[in-house]
């Protein structure tokens, strides 16, 4: 009499409902579509057709719309996606650049080509600035850029009246679409702006700033 050998899921207890791993091609897919969205967004503004987007992506708009129910979803994980690459980048400076200034700034300089300024537009009505998987990603993102600011700070190189909230408002400004189209050869002094205001940055400081230094919480605050 032959041997019945049970499977992991035919073994009595087992829940047989477990969820699906995705299969590669629609991870693949998914990646694309954000990477895709990404460019446009920076490019056009949240608004553009997710159409448009789904054809930059070469995918269909079903699948599109299978991985991002609604135009809410998709800047959602644009914004996510954005953030976890800044952070990656910020961690990689840390541990790659031996001198704390020249990791500070290769990140700034890697943080504007992320487009991070490009994420303002995006957080308007709609979106859910409360939701965990932001939450989480921009608490990654604080520790890092935290890191890499008190470590040239420690070291005397950066000066003592700038936080976190200022690096980051300074790239906001500096990376951000520009309205009109007297303004669409922008990108090309954005490194050059970039390294005027790191040189403002390094100790010792040559003047006294107004107010006090900006906090990741600032930002944070509602207007």
């Amino acid at each position: 009499m032959a041997t019945v050998t049970r499977t992991e899921t035919d073994r009595p207890g087992t829940d047989r409902r477990r969820t699906p791993r995705p299969r590669a091609d629609a991870l693949r897919n998914r990646e694309r579509i954000v990477a895709a969205a990404r460019e446009m967004f920076v490019e056009s503004g949240p608004e553009v057709p997710l159409d448009e987007i789904a054809r930059r992506a070469g995918v269909g708009n079903a699948t599109l719309y299978r991985h991002f129910p609604d135009r809410n979803e998709l800047i959602h994980h644009v914004v996510v996606s954005v953030m976890a690459r800044t952070t990656d980048q910020a961690r990689a400076a840390t541990d790659e650049e031996a001198d704390a200034f020249d990791a500070l700034r290769r990140f700034v300089h890697a943080a504007a080509d992320e487009r991070i300024g490009a994420l303002c537009p995006m957080l308007a009505d709609g979106f859910d600035k409360d939701h965990p998987e932001l939450l989480a990603e921009r608490e990654r993102l604080e520790e890092a850029i935290g890191g890499l600011m008190a470590r040239a700070r420690q070291c005397g190189r950066l000066r003592d009246d700038v936080a976190v909230g200022d690096l980051l408002v300074a790239l906001s400004q500096l990376t951000r679409p520009l309205p009109g189209n007297a303004c669409m050869n922008f990108d090309q002094f954005v490194h050059r702006h970039l390294q005027l205001f790191l040189d403002g940055l390094e100790a010792p400081a040559r003047s006294v700033l107004p107010g006090s230094p900006a906090t990741f919480e600032d930002l944070r605050r509602e207007s």
